[in-house]
């Protein structure tokens, strides 16, 4: 008998929660039979949204009194105490009566709830934020985005090694290849913290991954390498880019393909093809980020994504809890 993943479902974070979190599941469950969902929140609204639409030994709701707000800064959500959903979700990985827990709430109070439940694993002394990018031949693995403002040499070695398990819990037929986020491909480029880490990774001989030295902006999706490391600083400004970017090249291209008689022809006959473009850039098809460094996983979705996008991040949870990533980071770390 397959083993069941243990979800815990923070269900009333983000835009059009719950009914957005709890279609996600139904979508995702309509796929995947070997999942639990632990659902967090309002138990009148999710029973109505559920509609016998999963199997009864596939969930189970807890009701929760309180949620954290999406304007609320980090502390107030945490302040807002141990009755919210948010809390209690990540409360119920912290007892291990969930493998992992996701959440579309507020990205600053889950950072705090889940560093105040959950503890780090040894050695590692701060917890990143990463995500999955698209590149030329598939996927990155791609942290910090945010997280961690400054970074030392140790940190940021961290990083390489807990990105490479999750590209490996992920991608488990793939080698890692990672590279360290610069403004050169030179030896001598960059600052003293990223040239001590790339000393540090190059001395290195027993990884499991292979290091590629460094990596320039304009290079992040050419598919040379897949997991891609920098400080938080600098993760969140590349993020916020390419999202940008990626948006407007879908703006301009429709714009282009529907702004006169010529285009919408061209639209028509080159329908496939644009189809296939516009579904590579899908942001809904890379939801979900992970904080790894914690002794447990967290994800969070999109605020802003739709039931698609969340379930889509459902199924990170259930590749990261059938790839072992917390004991594969265990096992590289030492």
């Amino acid at each position: 008998m397959t083993e069941m993943v243990k979800i815990a479902v923070d269900a009333m974070g983000g835009d059009g929660s719950p009914k957005k979190v709890i279609d996600g599941i139904i979508n995702h469950h309509t796929y995947h039979k070997d999942v639990f969902y632990k659902i967090f929140g309002d138990e009148n609204q999710i029973k109505v949204l559920l509609k016998d639409k999963i199997h009864s030994e596939n969930f189970e709701i807890v009701h929760c009194s309180e949620t954290v707000k999406s304007g609320d800064t980090p502390l107030e959500g945490a302040k807002r105490g141990k009755k919210t959903s948010m809390w209690l979700s990540i409360e119920s990985v912290k007892n291990k009566d969930c493998d992992i827990i996701i959440s579309a709430g507020n990205t600053g109070a889950l950072l705090v709830i889940s560093k105040l439940n959950i503890k780090m694993i040894d050695s590692i002394d701060k917890p990143a934020l990463s995500a999955l990018w698209p590149n030329k031949t598939g996927m990155n693995v791609v942290l910090d985005l945010g997280a961690n403002i400054e970074c030392s040499s140790k940190n940021l070695v961290d990083f390489s090694i807990m990105g490479s398990s999750l590209y490996k819990a992920l991608f488990p037929k793939d080698q890692a290849k990672v590279a360290l986020l610069n403004i050169g491909s030179e030896d001598i480029k960059g600052n003293e913290t990223i040239k001590e880490t790339s000393q540090i990774l190059n001395k290195q001989n027993n990884l499991d991954f292979e290091f590629s030295g460094f990596i320039e902006g304009n290079e992040l999706m050419n598919g040379d390498v897949n997991v891609i490391v920098t400080d938080g600083f600098t993760g969140n400004v590349a993020l916020k880019t390419a999202e940008g970017t990626a948006n407007f090249i879908n703006t301009e291209l429709k714009k282009a393909m529907t702004g006169n008689l010529i285009g919408k022809i061209a639209t028509l006959l080159n329908y496939a093809n644009l189809k296939k473009f516009k579904q590579r850039l899908d942001p809904r098809l890379y939801n979900g980020a992970i904080f790894i460094g914690l002794d447990s996983p967290v994800v969070k979705s999109h605020g802003g994504t739709d039931y698609i996008g969340f379930s889509n991040s459902l199924e990170v949870c259930r590749k990261i809890v059938k790839g072992n990533l917390i004991n594969k980071i265990k096992d590289n770390i030492n």
